[in-house]
């Protein structure tokens, strides 16, 4: 009865929801796994559930729903699922937020490098070998332990030894944080990393115009013409038909006739930019023009006193 409540609740969740976030709950405990779903409240649902279960329900709907396969490939090691309709960003905000603190534990795996700072243990010196047998450089001001520097003592990814641990555990040092860790994301029949959830609509249009950028000048390279290359094509035809029209003096047309007039008599060019630099600055002595009335009438209004004068 047990497995076809699962069953049931599973398939309810998966018709239910789009979206399933694979999680690892490695080191997450009973009372964080609480807030977690407490957070998620409105958002999304937690289900948990043993491997060989999860499997088994999936492969049950698989005639079905051949998409399954994806997720099912995704159920290894200690995992569970988040199921939700929201924002994805947003979701995953909320998974790993909800983070605690943690010792160091020995013979368990470092998430991250740990380093010991310098400065005083307030530790009396009897307890210096501890410090010696890992290496960590110490001297001993006013009575008590001092670490003359920052030193590693433990590497991301290699077992925490006994005595990094202990030594850690006097300095009331917790090194480690754990929570939910996203493995992947499941959404509408695929399957891909969390991290495409990093890329931004910035990055999208700026690999959008580098692509674009490469199809056009291959386009031209080949002479094959292409979406990418055409207004490019285009642009280099009509410099060409003005570059050959200012050499035929019965051939013309408005544009070409401009530049003739330009080449005849450069200084036409030369007025013409002034002019178009003088306009702006006439529109900005207006504007100054027009503020200056609008403080005179103003100041006429008020007869200088204030409203409840």
């Amino acid at each position: 009865m047990k497995k076809e409540a699962y069953f049931t609740r599973l398939y309810s969740y998966l018709d239910e929801y789009k979206t399933v976030f694979i999680v690892s709950v490695d080191n997450v405990g009973s009372n964080q796994m609480h807030q977690i779903r407490k957070a998620l409240r409105g958002s999304g649902a937690v289900l948990m559930g043993k491997n060989t279960m999860v499997r088994r329900a999936l492969r049950n709907k698989m005639a079905e729903h051949p998409e399954y396969e994806k997720l099912l490939s995704t159920v290894v090691g200690n995992i569970g699922f988040v199921f939700t309709n929201g924002d994805m960003k947003e979701v995953r905000s909320m998974l790993l937020e909800n983070r605690v603190k943690a010792p160091a534990k020995a013979g368990a795996i470092a998430p991250i490098n740990v380093t010991i700072p310098a400065g005083n243990t307030g530790m009396e010196p009897g307890k210096t070998s501890f410090f010696q047998a890992l290496g960590v450089p110490t001297k001993i001001a006013r009575g008590t332990i001092e670490i003359v520097s920052d030193i590693e003592i433990i590497k991301a990814g290699n077992k925490v030894g006994a005595s990094e641990a202990t030594l850690l555990n006097m300095l009331n040092i917790s090194p480690f944080t754990y929570g939910m860790s996203v493995v992947a994301i499941y959404d509408s029949g695929n399957v891909f990393d969390s991290k495409v959830l990093d890329v931004s609509d910035d990055m999208l249009i700026k690999e959008l115009l580098a692509g674009i950028t490469n199809i056009a000048s291959i386009s031209l390279t080949i002479n094959y013409p292409t979406v990418a290359s055409v207004p490019h094509s285009l642009a280099h035809g009509y410099k060409n038909l003005l570059a050959v029209g200012i050499t035929l003096e019965e051939y013309g047309f408005s544009a070409i006739d401009k530049l003739k007039e330009i080449l005849a008599d450069p200084s036409k060019f030369a007025a013409a930019a002034p002019a178009a630099a003088v306009a702006p600055s006439a529109a900005a002595d207006k504007k100054v023009e027009k503020k200056e009335e609008v403080k005179e009438e103003e100041s006429d209004d008020d007869m200088g006193f204030g409203l409840f004068d």
